[in-house]
């Protein structure tokens, strides 16, 4: 008993001695690596790795070589008629082979259908007639919080030494996405709050034109990136249908100097809410056109205006995503990507265009 003790302690003493010198400055200073070329590791995407703005690309993040590990943390906010959206998160590559990621997104709704449909409950909470179940609403602007995990890992080609080779860069990912509003997701019917992806991303860099050039095909049922869950069920959580489907992306990126570029990017969106009404836990199941709904508001609140066939107002459609950009990294250490972006309809709002800011610090 006493020698399996003594083996015991041994082996923590040698496993706390093992961290100590992993997370030593010596160590990390030898690990540490940012030999590769101005923004070939790409800025902090939506998703968290290391790509365009919306588009994970086969490079890997931060500014690694072969020899060591790199990484950064990110944040970015895009302003919409209806939405505000700020993603915040970091990702770290390991000898520019893996690399991991995290990101945290959070989506407040602003003017919105949704939040008529919160103040109508609260003004049937205020009458004392409360509907059944949490929606997930709030009057003063509803929110949808995801986080999403990644991983991607390069399988060959290099998209910066070997860019006179016809094979482009070509990286396997794995993202993870866990809604953490369920009640939100359901009362826009999807099928699932928390759902997998995978994407297969093909990089190829032409120095001749300065140009990057990436394609993704990505597999996934994400409705808005999975900010509105993924698939999508008939009222009353019938009929539903999460089933994955292969989608395209593409990034364009010009380099008109070393450390400044422009671009673009498209990215493909399914549409398996299209159609189907917000749940509003039975609210309008008797008044279809929502006009009671209008007058009991202005009774109770002092009136509502705009109410008058809320029902149809409250039918969900997703475009696919396109935007322009420029980054600028006036260090190794700092880029700052701004972009337009057109989201088109997002869940029960249309013309979701706005300004995209995103920050990007390295280490």
């Amino acid at each position: 008993m006493k020698g399996s003790k003594a083996n015991g302690s041994r082996w923590i003493k040698t496993a706390a001695f093992a961290a100590l010198s992993l997370f030593s400055t010596g160590s990390w200073a030898g690990l540490y690596n940012d030999g590769k070329v101005f923004l070939t590791g790409g800025v902090f995407t939506v998703d968290g790795a290391g790509g365009g703005g919306a588009v994970p690309w086969a490079t890997i993040t931060g500014y690694e070589s072969r020899d060591g590990i790199n990484g950064g943390v990110g944040f970015t906010y895009v302003r919409l008629p209806n939405y505000d959206i700020n993603w915040i998160g970091g990702s770290i590559g390991f000898f520019d082979r893996f690399e991991l990621s995290y990101v945290n997104t959070k989506l407040t709704t602003d003017l919105s259908n949704v939040n008529t449909v919160a103040l109508v409950v609260d003004a049937l909470e205020l009458a004392g007639t409360p509907l059944v179940g949490d929606l997930g609403l709030s009057s003063n602007g509803s929110k949808l919080h995801m986080d999403t995990y990644g991983a991607k890992l390069r399988l060959f080609g290099d998209a910066v030494y070997t860019s006179d080779s016809f094979i482009p860069q070509t990286a396997i990912g794995f993202l993870y996405k866990k809604n953490t509003t369920p009640e939100f997701v359901r009362t826009l019917n999807a099928d699932k709050a928390k759902d997998w992806e995978a994407y297969l991303a093909f990089t190829k860099v032409f120095f001749r034109y300065s140009t990057l050039v990436n394609v993704t095909v990505r597999y996934t049922a994400a409705n808005q990136i999975g900010l509105t869950g993924f698939g999508g069920c008939d009222l009353g959580h019938n009929n539903c249908n999460s089933d994955k489907e292969f989608r395209g992306e593409v990034s364009i990126a010009h380099l008109l100097q070393k450390n400044f570029a422009i671009g673009g990017e498209y990215q493909q969106h399914g549409n398996k809410q299209k159609g189907k009404t917000v749940d509003t836990g039975g609210l309008l199941a008797t008044d279809p056109d929502g006009n009671l709904v209008s007058d009991l508001v202005s009774n109770l609140i002092g009136g509502v205006s705009g109410l008058t066939g809320l029902n149809n107002a409250l039918a969900q459609n997703e475009s696919d995503w396109y935007d322009f950009f420029f980054a600028y990294a006036p260090s190794k250490n700092y880029s700052i990507t701004m972009a337009y972006l057109f989201l088109g309809d997002v869940a029960v709002a249309s013309q979701q265009n706005g300004l995209y800011l995103s920050l990007h610090a390295t280490f």
